[in-house]
């Protein structure tokens, strides 16, 4: 028997149409999901680019990466909870027209502002993720909603690749122009919009209420004041007074937000929902997933571009040739392994894919930490971690779905995408601050500091320890609940039918 999640009664069989259009619905979310991580790494490898086409400095053109993981941070909790309470489809609708102009500005600009300004309209996409998750949770029925989440989570962690690959080809001509890699961006956003528009229906569960205006406007003070050093920490320099100040603004803005969430009738964010266990461990294992995740990218990205005789290490690789030869193969993978996720879910339930996950995504950075030096080895390490972050991002909407009520899913998954983002933004911070701590000894008169090859290996032994702390917290922060929903759902499976209260009640 299966753990179904889902919102209502639903039996096995129903009309080939139910069957055609809840395949549409999958499909049209999905392919927004892939939009969503597209914004969050697509100008990685085109940022040495931006910097010399805008003539600014390394410092400046790193804001183009700060400000839409700020922006994030901002609008993903606001807009998740804005589509629980008036419909989720207006919204993702109303976010979708905001990312095109946001990319269309990118495009057109020949202003270093204007272009951090559209990247700013790009970050609002963040919220898509946890809205098409929502919409998946109304739509789709039980049995099929592992599955479906899974596939919508796929196809997330397929489009942090493909937009890498995709800027590598872009940019690879004699007269690159990195505008070209937002024109994409855009055409894909259109297709997106048609898709959902066409294809999914609107939302039939609105939670009502009023906007808890306070609340959000504390919350993004503190994810700001939180983001802003983690990303800009290796520039200030981590002792300096404007890192310290601001993680002291966030750890008292935290304290703020806190009391005025127990305080307003309505809150954006129901304390209780941190207190829930299953939540916390999805949030937790969000965090540790995105870190490995843009471990993985930048690490690998720089890694095999290491010019060989100068640094000793390294395949003297093009930004298309990383992308293509070394990134590409675990995105594929990523993307196969989707599928595969959702019936692990359905069939072990999210806590098994998820230690699944810490022991491919362990497997995969030792592999790298122990044998970087042959391409074979870097690729088939890469699968392993491909095919981690795919099951990872198949596990944790599943645990949150069956964890919380319906009218809150939208904020429970925008909070869990901001988990996954302070963890990618901590990724970067770290593998960046590594690397730059110890160079290649001996290097010409000239020649820019190479980082050293031992700090490579640091940085994807920590990556290991990340996903290896996943299987912890996984197996032990989620031992009972997961026995008490097996319970649950196979009780309510040999009657015939899963109700979203009797799995609740299991999962709490």
């Amino acid at each position: 028997m299966s753990a179904g999640i889902g919102s209502a009664p639903v039996h096995d069989s129903a009309p080939a149409g139910r069957h055609w259009s809840e395949k549409a619905i999958v499909l049209a979310l999905s392919l927004a999901a892939m939009i969503v991580s597209m914004m969050l790494t697509l100008v990685v490898p085109i940022l040495s680019l931006i910097q010399n086409s805008l003539h600014t400095t390394a410092a400046g053109a790193s804001w183009v990466t700060t400000a839409t993981l700020l922006s994030a941070a901002v609008f993903t909790p606001l807009l998740g909870r804005f589509g629980d309470q008036h419909g989720k489809k207006p919204t993702l609708v109303g976010v979708l027209l905001v990312l095109i102009a946001g990319t269309v500005l990118a495009a057109t600009t020949h202003s270093l502002l204007w272009l951090i300004t559209g990247r700013v309209l790009q970050g609002a996409a963040t919220a898509i993720f946890p809205l098409a998750l929502s919409v998946l949770r109304d739509e789709v029925r039980p049995q099929k909603l592992p599955a479906a989440l899974a596939m919508a989570s796929g196809a997330f962690a397929f489009g942090s690749g493909f937009a890498l690959v995709a800027a590598g080809l872009l940019t690879a001509g004699s007269h690159p122009d990195y505008r070209s890699v937002f024109w994409l961006a855009t055409g894909l956003a259109v297709v997106v919009l048609i898709a959902v528009l066409t294809l999914v229906p609107a939302t039939r569960h609105t939670a009502g209420g009023r906007s808890d205006i306070l609340g959000t406007l504390t919350l993004a003070t503190t994810l700001v004041l939180l983001l802003l050093p983690i990303t800009q920490g290796h520039e200030w320099g981590w002792s300096s007074p404007s890192t310290i100040g601001c993680f002291a603004g966030a750890a008292a803005m935290a304290a703020v937000w806190v009391l005025v969430e127990r305080q307003v009738p309505e809150p954006l964010v129901d304390m209780r929902m941190f207190a829930h266990r299953p939540v916390l461990i999805a949030n937790l294992a969000g965090l540790l997933v995105g870190y490995g995740t843009f471990v993985f990218i930048i690490g690998v990205s720089y890694l095999v571009q290491m010019p060989s005789r100068v640094a000793g290490y390294g395949f003297d690789a093009s930004v298309l040739r990383a992308s293509v030869e070394y990134l590409l193969p675990s995105t594929v993978v990523s993307l196969l392994a989707a599928p595969v996720g959702g019936q692990l879910v359905r069939r072990h339930g999210p806590r098994a894919v998820l230690a699944l996950a810490s022991a491919s995504g362990t497997a995969g950075f030792a592999w790298l930490a122990l044998d970087h030096g042959r391409t074979p080895s870097v690729i088939a390490a890469g699968a392993f971690v491909g095919a981690a972050i795919s099951l990872g991002y198949a596990a944790m909407p599943a645990i949150i779905v069956a964890a919380v009520p319906q009218r809150e899913s939208g904020i429970a998954n925008g909070i869990n995408s901001i988990s996954r983002s302070t963890g990618s933004a901590i990724g970067s911070a770290v593998i960046t601050t590594v690397l730059a701590s110890k160079s290649v000894g001996h290097l010409p008169a000239g020649s820019p500091a190479l980082p050293a090859e031992s700090q490579f290996t640091l940085s994807f032994v920590l990556a290991g320890a990340a996903f290896a702390l996943i299987a912890l917290v996984a197996w032990f922060g989620l031992r009972h609940i997961q026995v008490a929903q097996h319970h649950a759902a196979e009780a309510a499976a040999d009657r015939g039918a899963v109700t979203e209260s009797e799995v609740l009640r299991g999962s709490r």
